[in-house]
């Protein structure tokens, strides 16, 4: 199973450090590391930043922090991309986007029972970047098809790097955007939405999964074509229980849960401990399984991490360090209460 389960730890992407050494090293003490995006080290390591390098017409200010669109640059620069579409290193990040993932790739991974990357998603990328009209590039015809097909190329070429370094890898798409698309004034709906998804996925390299630390539409998201789906369960225990239904459909096809349990904001993480976190999830797991999905199985095809990026701590990177170091203990505690030996 490319895709370890039985409660190990991992994470998603954004951490406040801006040493890079240091983040590396807090990663590397999980199950399955990863390499963090670092936007206080610079802004090239944002994730909207780093997921437009070589898309045409982007305009990226470094002073300002802001990246946006152009359509004058889009059709200067179209050709240029255009000539690269069957060149994958293209579509890879480079060293200039960021330091962190070629440092990363430079690691020995070998031993780990996975490795993962990320990209932002084209849905969240649409939304977030807006041209000169201040108008979100999803809404644009021309331009939306062409993020999505550049997007599946991007997130291909990593896989395939993190591939050469753990067999084991695998990707997330990073989409908290997905939650907007219910509402009715996002003019983007949700049919819309699924139609797009449904063919960026059929271009994407399994394994493939998507990271929302928000509170969406349950049944869209556990009904994609993914393998593993990363959620903030400290915020949304009692939505996601609801769905019990579809969370047994979509492990049964295959699918992992990335059960985000453990804050890293100060003021909840403060008011925590492995005990409360524990109680709080086996209760979340308790109504799942009183529904029908049988409790070795959930439990085989789960993983832990923190419930979501933080970048506003008060002690910056502090409390996001204690987060993975109590992650790692929790899920030695939750692996002894339901005797889960391997690891």
């Amino acid at each position: 199973m490319p895709i370890p389960g039985n409660l190990l730890t991992t994470a998603m992407g954004v951490m406040p450090h801006t040493d890079i050494n240091r983040a590396l090293e807090i990663v590397r003490s999980l199950d399955i590391p990863f390499w963090p995006q670092l936007p206080h080290l610079n802004y090239y390591e944002d994730m909207y930043v780093q997921a437009s390098e070589h898309f045409p017409g982007m305009v990226v200010n470094l002073e300002k922090r802001t990246l946006g669109f152009s359509m004058d640059d889009f059709i200067g620069q179209y050709e240029e991309m255009l000539s690269h579409m069957d060149d994958p290193g293209y579509f890879d990040i480079s060293g200039t986007y960021s330091a962190v993932y070629q440092k990363f790739l430079n690691l020995d991974l070998s031993s780990y029972k996975a490795v993962h990357g990320q990209l932002e998603g084209p849905i969240s990328f649409g939304f977030n970047v807006r041209d000169g009209n201040g108008r979100p590039v999803l809404f644009d015809d021309t331009i939306r098809p062409l993020i999505f097909e550049i997007f599946a190329k991007r997130i291909n070429v990593q896989l395939k790097r993190l591939k050469e370094k753990n067999e084991n890898a695998f990707m997330y798409i990073d989409e908290p955007g997905l939650q907007f698309i219910f509402n009715a004034m996002s003019g983007y709906d949700n049919i819309t939405a699924a139609g797009d998804m449904e063919r960026f996925l059929a271009m994407v390299d399994r394994p493939r999964g998507i990271h929302l630390c928000g509170n969406p539409d349950w049944d869209f998201l556990l009904e994609m074509d993914i393998d593993i789906l990363s959620l903030d369960a400290y915020t949304n225990k009692e939505v996601i229980s609801s769905y019990a239904g579809s969370v047994k459909k979509f492990l049964e096809h295959g699918g992992i849960i990335c059960w985000g349990i453990v804050p890293t904001n100060y003021e909840p993480f403060n008011k925590e401990n492995i005990r409360s976190l524990a109680d709080s999830l086996s209760g979340t797991w308790d109504k799942i399984i009183e529904k029908g999905v049988d409790r070795d199985f959930l439990l085989s095809r789960s993983l832990l991490s923190p419930a979501t990026c933080c970048l506003v701590n008060p002690d910056k990177e502090k409390t996001v360090e204690k987060a993975y170091l109590l992650i790692g203990e929790l899920s030695s505690a939750l692996r002894e209460k339901y005797l889960l030996t391997d690891k």
